[in-house]
């Protein structure tokens, strides 16, 4: 089976046993047959590799990872097993290939993984990164092996659902992107209102990703926008309801702020009034000389996010007025 890999016979060798450990990974079953738990994952894993998301062959529990991992397991699941990240994140690393771990979990200093972690937040304090075996990552750098792994998968496991998966990727379709066009005020869901700690965990992350989308990486009150070579920037999302409060993460509940007016707004040091210009509370003392004082940013409005559908919802505004800000 030719794979582009330097061309070499005992290479091809080590890529179809790779190939072949795809074709029997271990599945859990269950009164809803066998757990797609494991497979979910590693397709996710090369995804995004794929995509240049993962750059090495260090795998981070992020909002994007998670997030990749429920599109694909609503595309291709159609059992009633729960979707579940965890599970497979931890005992994927059971996998062995010639006695070797094909998935290993990588501790935090100080911690030691002896169980099963359930909680994802808590999953990801221990472990810092997963692995997968070296010479695994380095046939997965070979886009005609990705494609081969990723179609082994596919036809081993997902036959049924594989084509409504392929088409629903081409177009972009799945949850990420209704995800983030509710999150984003474009569409109504009674699918999002219930929020578990998965989902929590992708919407935290994503929240922030979409405050700096539509205002550009700019802070509304100061207008200050620095973004690093590495595109890193300093602006920081805050909720205007909180969200333990409301739990409202669409864009119309929040503001890009620097970190000093995030601290300001949320301590009720400013608030904004119905025309969405800035008030400063009357409970400080400040150098009204400093060109950095509070007392500057009073009655200046707010620079508006990118689209009508994102702008601040005036009644979060009025509950902040009434419920956060120091008069």
């Amino acid at each position: 089976m030719p794979f582009g890999i330097g061309g070499r016979q005992h290479k091809m060798i080590e890529a179809n046993r790779f190939i072949r450990k795809l074709k029997s990974i271990r599945q859990g079953s269950s009164k809803h047959g066998n757990a797609p738990h494991k497979l979910i994952l590693i397709l996710t894993v090369i995804e995004l590799i794929e995509k240049k998301y993962f750059k090495e062959n260090k795998f981070y529990i992020d909002s994007v990872f998670v997030a990749h991992f429920k599109e694909n397991w609503e595309l291709l699941v159609n059992t009633l097993h729960n979707q579940d990240f965890t599970q497979p994140f931890y005992y994927l690393q059971n996998e062995l290939i010639d006695n070797k771990q094909l998935w290993k979990l990588h501790t935090n200093d100080g911690f030691v993984i002896t169980n099963y972690i359930k909680s994802i937040n808590t999953l990801r304090e221990v472990v810092e990164f997963a692995s997968f075996d070296d010479t695994f990552y380095n046939f997965l750098q070979n886009e005609e092996f990705r494609y081969t792994a990723q179609n082994t998968i596919l036809d081993q496991y997902f036959y049924s659902t594989k084509k409504q998966y392929i088409e629903a990727k081409s177009l972009g379709k799945g949850y990420i992107n209704d995800l983030t066009s509710y999150m984003l005020n474009e569409r109504e869901s009674i699918k999002y209102e219930i929020i578990d700690e998965e989902s929590n965990f992708v919407r935290s992350g994503y929240f922030p990703k979409l405050i700096r989308l539509v205002y550009s990486s700019t802070c509304c009150m100061s207008g200050m926008k620095i973004i690093t070579d590495f595109g890193q920037d300093l602006i920081e999302a805050a909720h205007i309801v909180p969200f333990s409060v409301s739990r409202n993460d669409k864009v119309t509940n929040g503001l890009a702020l620097c970190p000093n007016l995030h601290t300001a707004f949320d301590k009720g040091l400013l608030s904004l009034d119905d025309e969405l210009k800035i008030m400063v509370s009357p409970a400080i003392m400040e150098n009204v000389e400093n060109p950095y004082s509070l007392s500057k940013l009073k009655s200046r409005k707010i620079l508006l996010p990118f689209g009508d559908k994102s702008q601040p919802d005036i009644e979060n505004i009025r509950w902040h007025r009434k419920n956060i800000f120091k008069k």
